[in-house]
């Protein structure tokens, strides 16, 4: 057991000194509680369009189904935060786009640093089998991480962090080794309901229950189709993501500056105004947008959030 816990500490300072701001460990198993809820989510259809929620669902509640003879799920956090990105609260005449996408894309910069951690974790165990995730796979990557120690499960549905508020990304290792475990975090949102309040499409149908088909991260990235008039003027003058919730999140006030320098702010995508967007030629896009999570919403589909938002502050 002392071996046990001291391979497991071994794990996790590595994971530290790679540059993750929190590393966590839970043993991999069957999820019935989640299974419950998420067969209830999508029996509401409130994954809207996003039919590959529907898929895997065995796997995604069960790791063990995932990565046959896993013992242990290893989850990280890597923070994506920038001071810059204060400039941008409550600004309503700029086109915004998310925190999260100003930088290089999450799932190139987290998979590098995992595969080091990864083969780390092999010298130190000897044979390894398992899989690393970046948002990649059926995983429920904020449950895992709960678990895990890392925080809680917030009102928003995001995991919070006492020490470093929300903004950061989620990594994980399912592997066959087995490991010390962490205990979850107790809930603090206590009775704050800033996060429901704030959002103006009402998405947040009920504490701890995000509607996705509301969601303007949904409607400005997963939604392929034109946005519903109802919520044309909701989203504001976000043409990609949302960031309101967190914004208004109490915890977010302890943000730490991203150690990943690559998941930093690129100021050609930050800081351009209306007028950029509105005459982004498909060959601009590709450019600016090279190795990009804003890829995931194609050329179209982003002209046509900038065209929202461009009537939204043009005409408010």
């Amino acid at each position: 057991m002392l071996q046990q816990q001291k391979v497991t500490e071994q794990i996790r300072t590595h994971a530290l000194k790679l540059g993750f701001d929190a590393c966590g460990f839970a043993k991999a198993q069957y999820l019935p509680d989640e299974a419950r809820r998420l067969e209830e989510w999508l029996n509401q259809n409130r994954q809207g369009t996003m039919g590959w929620m529907e898929n895997h669902f065995d796997k995604r509640v069960d790791p063990t189904l995932l990565v046959p003879g896993s013992k242990t799920v290893v989850s990280v956090l890597a923070s994506y935060y920038h001071p810059q990105h204060k400039e941008q609260i409550g600004v309503k005449d700029q086109p915004l786009i998310s925190k999260y996408a100003q930088g290089r894309d999450y799932h190139k910069v987290l998979k590098k640093k995992l595969k080091h951690l990864f083969q780390f974790t092999e010298e130190l165990v000897g044979s390894l089998e398992g899989r690393i995730f970046t948002d990649s796979a059926p995983v429920l990557d904020k449950v895992w991480a709960q678990r895990a120690g890392l925080g809680w499960i917030g009102k928003n549905s995001n995991l919070l962090n006492k020490d470093i508020g929300s903004f950061f990304f989620i990594g994980e290792m399912i592997i066959d080794a087995e490991l010390s475990y962490d205990t979850p975090v107790t809930d603090h949102c206590g009775s704050c309901t800033r996060c429901i309040e704030a959002c103006p499409t009402d998405a947040i149908y009920e504490p701890y229950r995000v509607d996705a088909t509301k969601c303007i991260s949904y409607l400005t990235i997963e939604l392929k189709e034109e946005i519903d008039k109802q919520y044309q003027t909701d989203i504001e003058n976000w043409i990609y993501g949302c960031d309101i919730c967190q914004d208004v999140c109490p915890w977010n006030s302890k943000s730490v500056l991203a150690q990943f320098e690559d998941l930093h702010p690129r100021d050609y995508v930050a800081d351009r105004d209306l007028d950029f967007w509105e005459n982004l030629t498909k060959e601009q896009y590709d450019k600016t947008f090279r190795g990009s999570a804003i890829r995931r919403a194609k050329y179209d589909k982003f002209k046509s959030n900038v065209a929202v938002v461009s009537s939204n502050i043009t005409e408010p």
